[in-house]
């Protein structure tokens, strides 16, 4: 088949997971030979509105757009408003009638329903959204939005335009789609679809900077949280976290990425005097696998105030490597059963910071139960999240609409 890919970010200047799972996606599929484009934005103004260039074998279609990454938001959601348009401008001469057999698009962003709208009429093919966020209903169950204001009806409108182009939609796990289900009326086509990870682990070069010189550690047992640093993850949570692990001379906290809370987790640094911690901006893909093969604990957090139930991307980087996993996620969340359930990792309750402390120390004193609760994440991964898997499904929701 020939299948569009769709999706805001992409690499390889993407530290983002969502743009390494569809590229690890894209590899896959071509694996499975089908033939792989990827229609994506870039954000150089010097450089042409379109670029076509190859990655790995996918090829990749390029179209100029506003930054929507770390920006202001007003002008982020101007710039995201105009994706679908920026790119249908910048691709339209391209796509014929036999140029595409499916469209795979990716959300977050909400933006692109009219981009895979024009694409399905011209080429009379089906589509299968990625659903990974439920935007704009996490920001308004955070308190960044208010219900029923003029902003949520504007983005409720684009993302039911994204959502009724869709032949399939996949969501992450089963709380996920009862929930979808029950705010939508069962209007939409769904299914489950886990996130997804090659299940190849990265060995470590030899040429690769040694992370420990880096922050002046020796022995110490890092945790690390390495994505995106927002709102939704609520960081002062594993600040809170770092704060209570200060009794212990031999644990370190490495927070690793981007986004709107980063100064909160440098001011809380700072305010609270914490010497076991450290904060590095964005790496390349390389480099953040080779700091994965580096550290001790995987380490995530969700907003207590979610009301959907995300599996953050994250956490397979985490798997790959045989990380024991710690977090902290929104009551309900059926990840929390799963990893827990399969020994991969030890999730508790946000708010419940006794137990998410308690969990923290069995990891720091216990060596061994990290190695065993590690290799039960990889086997966790093998088993749900496998590309080659989730390449498949995708392919066969095609075949049979």
């Amino acid at each position: 088949m020939r299948l569009a890919l769709i999706i805001d970010d992409y690499l390889p200047n993407s530290t983002r997971v969502g743009a390494k799972m569809m590229h690890e996606l894209a590899l896959e599929l071509i694996e499975q030979k089908h033939e792989v484009t990827v229609i994506t934005p870039h954000f150089d103004k010097d450089k042409p509105s379109f670029i076509e260039d190859n990655l790995e074998g996918a090829i990749v279609w390029r179209f100029r757009s506003g930054q929507i990454k770390d920006v202001p938001k007003v002008r982020r959601a101007i710039n995201e408003t105009l994706l679908s348009h920026r790119a249908w401008s910048a691709i339209q001469t391209k796509v014929d009638r036999n140029t595409f057999d499916g469209v795979v698009y990716y959300s977050p962003s909400i933006f692109f329903g009219s981009l895979v709208s024009k694409i399905k009429k011209r080429c009379q093919c089906n589509s299968y959204l990625v659903l990974r966020d439920f935007f704009p209903q996490w920001a308004i169950d955070s308190g960044l939005m208010k219900e029923g204001s003029l902003i949520e009806r504007y983005f409720r409108f684009f993302e039911s335009t994204s959502y009724r182009q869709a032949d399939t939609i996949g969501v992450m796990s089963e709380k996920n789609l009862e929930i979808f289900n029950s705010n939508t009326a069962k209007q939409y086509p769904t299914t489950i679809l886990r996130n997804w990870a090659n299940l190849s682990p990265h060995d470590l070069s030899d040429k690769a900077s040694s992370l420990r010189e880096r922050l002046g550690l020796s022995d110490e047992v890092i945790y690390f949280y390495g994505g995106n640093i927002g709102h939704a993850q609520d960081m002062s949570n594993l600040m809170r976290l770092a704060k209570s692990m200060q009794c212990f001379e031999k644990a370190h906290f490495l927070f690793l990425g981007q986004g709107d809370e980063v100064k909160l987790v440098n001011s809380l640094m700072k305010e609270w005097e914490l010497t076991n911690c450290s904060y590095l901006p964005s790496v390349s893909q390389n480099e953040f696998k080779d700091i994965l093969a580096q550290v001790d604990v995987g380490l995530f957090s969700l907003s207590a105030q979610h009301s959907a139930h995300n599996f953050p991307g994250k956490l397979l980087g985490y798997m790959v490597q045989s990380l024991p996993i710690l977090g902290s996620v929104n009551r309900g969340n059926d990840l929390m059963d799963l990893v827990n359930a399969n020994h991969a990792g030890l999730i508790s309750v946000n708010g419940h910071d006794d137990v998410f402390f308690e969990n923290a120390i069995k990891l720091q004193n216990d060596a061994e139960l990290r190695r065993r609760i590690g290799a039960s994440g990889y086997k966790l991964l093998e088993k749900e999240f496998a590309v080659e898997n989730i390449a498949s499904s995708i392919v066969d929701s095609f075949n049979d609409n």
